[in-house]
């Protein structure tokens, strides 16, 4: 039998069961469509909490100053430990794999009047790097530069919702600002953001100024001194250097304020590397259980081809054996019902490939909540899909069609259907 013959007849036999034939393929098509919907929703939902996530800060741990929990060099737990403006630099110098250490200051429910309005905003003081490390852009204007922060300047970056609410939709460039009764120019305006996390609040709430004139405008109270800080940022070079910056901060300041290295609590860490981690483990655990469920419904539908092939061999018996009383080899039976196993299995998969992949680009063009991305369909689930897919068409092809290889003619023509 030439293999164009074979598939005339294939298509005449499924063409002849045609309700069997669909609900064969419907099965095996949503089992494929499960995998990439769910692998797709479970990426999209990681995607969109990553960007979230960076628009807060990449890679930053926060370091809060508290209080000791063990004693350290003969002196007393439960002392009270702060920051110094000069640590940042200590860092810089003893943190040969952290990439920056930056000094924070925040003044909050500071009292801003514009023009056209006041508000009770958070300021926030720091460096010039502030501004890549927490993922603030502009939208207008420019951020404080160090030659700001070498001569105190007194100039202001307004965040979104801040310059909304001092100058609603007039420019803000280049006015001044009231803040606490010290006049502020305006040098740049936020561009939108959107935080799922803060340790002091939302960034388009906030004024940024440089860190000296914050620090001269605005000193701490007593017993704090006007050096003091509440929290350092700090930022390893990479990924790779996370561990050792993390572990070379920490010395640094223990050496410096006389606290154990092991004492948590002297030195709080808000650690975002090992938060997005703990959530990447969260969300691929998602997938991989989304996507078994997806499995376990295509390996149903690979057993239902299964059923329907050997009711469809129970069928035909008294065909299979005219056929092979008229010289049809064993050979030829065999491949007859594979090759019907393999094109109803192939062409409901390629159908579930093209409508789950269609669905999640349709879904794509809707609005979408802040942390979702939508739905993000990977070349990886798709060929990891149609592997499965054709890891379940040989299983469900192979035991019914060497059955129907396997009848006797002679029994076979003496077989009565319904008998």
């Amino acid at each position: 039998m030439v293999i164009r013959d074979l598939f005339a007849d294939v298509i005449r036999t499924l063409l002849a069961h045609k309700l069997r034939t669909a609900l064969t393929m419907f099965g095996i098509a949503w089992g494929i469509i499960s995998i990439v919907l769910m692998v797709a929703a479970g990426e999209g939902l990681r995607v969109g909490q990553q960007k979230v996530a960076e628009t807060f800060g990449r890679d930053i741990m926060i370091v809060f100053a508290g209080k000791t929990s063990m004693q350290a060099g003969g002196l007393r737990a439960g002392r009270r430990v702060r920051w110094d403006d000069n640590d940042a630099a200590l860092i810089d110098e003893g943190a040969p794999d952290c990439r920056y250490a930056l000094p924070e200051l925040g003044q909050d429910n500071v009292r801003i009047v514009s023009r056209f309005n006041n508000a009770a905003l958070l300021v926030t003081g720091s460096l010039p790097p502030f501004a890549e490390v927490r993922s603030i852009s502009l939208s207008q204007g420019r951020f404080y530069s160090w030659e700001d922060v070498n001569q105190a300047r007194r100039v202001v970056v307004l965040g979104t919702d801040a310059k909304k609410q001092l100058f609603g939709s007039r420019p803000a460039v280049g006015e001044t600002v009231m803040v606490r009764d010290v006049p502020y120019v305006v040098i740049g305006v936020m561009a939108e953001k959107k935080q799922d996390s803060s340790y002091d609040g939302w960034d388009v709430n906030k004024l940024f100024v440089p860190f000296t004139a914050i620090q001269r405008d605005y000193p701490n109270k007593p017993p704090d001194t006007q050096h003091s800080l509440d929290r350092l940022l700090v930022v390893p070079k990479s990924l790779a250097q996370h561990e050792p910056c993390r572990d070379q901060m920490v010395h640094v300041l223990a050496r410096v304020h006389n606290f154990d290295p092991r004492d948590k609590e002297a030195a709080s860490i808000w650690d975002t590397v090992e938060e997005a981690q703990a959530f990447r483990q969260m969300t691929d655990g998602m997938k991989y259980f989304l996507g078994a469920v997806g499995i376990t419904t295509l390996f149903l539908g690979g057993l239902g081809v299964m059923n329907v092939m050997l009711v469809a061999v129970r069928e035909r018996t008294r065909e299979i054996g005219v056929r092979k009383a008229a010289g049809a080899t064993r050979r030829e039976i065999l491949m007859q019902f594979f090759a019907e196993t393999i094109l109803v299995v192939f062409l409901s998969g390629g159908l579930g490939l093209a409508v789950a992949f269609g669905f999640c680009a349709l879904v794509n063009l809707l609005p979408m909540p802040d942390f979702f991305a939508g739905l993000l369909p990977t070349w990886q689930s798709g060929l990891f899909a149609a592997g499965l897919l054709g890891s379940t068409a040989i299983l469900s092809a192979l035991y019914p069609a060497r059955r129907a290889a396997s009848i006797d003619p002679i029994e076979a023509l003496r077989y009565e259907a319904g008998g």
